[in-house]
């Protein structure tokens, strides 16, 4: 069994969305038919507490996803061990942890980072780039919870464009049905199956698999 794809979801700044999107993103991809494993590194474990729920509701028994907390320093060592039993290995890491992070980036396929369409935002991005191209780590940036009118987006957008940084052509909305489902323990995807947050989560997961050649 070839080594599970390893994705990292890193952003300097709290508030960004990154739990949300490491859940989401999970059971999308547990929808197509990956195993997936989160690795919660965030001490707050805004994660484990999700799969908490998810296991309360039962919703764990039908699927291959699994959320291990683990602190930073034993992040290597956990993705060596889990990375031949699954397809796939979310990472959610803290803010304001260099060290944690820096082990993250190195090992990850990917670094997915969550925008907001704000230059407070955008600024707080840089940490997370420099560090991943430090250490040679290819870089995804995915507008998240963003409001359906203005032209703040393609403003913003251009300015990442300006920073020769790849970015997600799927942008995720300001959707209360991502929220919901994390307070059930689940994905828009199991819980809002024909919301247009679906389909958006859906379309991402999608285009990150080709980016990074899961299933190929």
């Amino acid at each position: 069994m070839a080594a599970a794809k390893v994705v990292t979801i890193g952003q300097q700044k709290g508030g960004a969305g990154k739990t949300t999107l490491a859940a989401q993103l999970a059971v999308a991809w547990r929808d197509q038919g990956a195993r997936v494993v989160l690795l919660d590194v965030d001490p707050q474990g805004s994660l484990t507490a999700w799969y908490e729920a998810r296991k309360g509701a039962g919703a764990e028994r039908q699927d291959g996803l699994v959320v291990h907390a683990v602190q930073g320093w034993r992040l290597a060592t956990e993705l060596d061990r889990v990375r031949r039993q699954c397809d796939l290995v979310l990472v959610d890491t803290p803010p304001h942890a260099e060290t944690d992070a820096r082990v993250a980036v190195r090992t990850a396929d990917l670094v997915l980072v969550p925008v907001q369409p704000s230059p407070m935002d955008l600024w707080a991005t840089q940490a997370t780039l420099d560090a991943a191209k430090k250490e040679s780590t290819p870089v995804m940036m995915v507008f998240n919870r963003t409001p359906t009118r203005g032209k703040l987006v393609e403003a913003v957008r251009r300015k990442i464009i300006e920073m020769d940084v790849p970015v997600a052509q799927t942008v995720l909305g300001n959707r209360v049905a991502f929220a919901a489902s994390m307070m059930e323990g689940k994905g828009v995807m199991e819980s809002h199956a024909r919301h247009t947050a679906a389909k958006e989560i859906r379309a991402l997961a999608e285009e990150i698999s080709a980016h990074i050649g899961l299933g190929g």
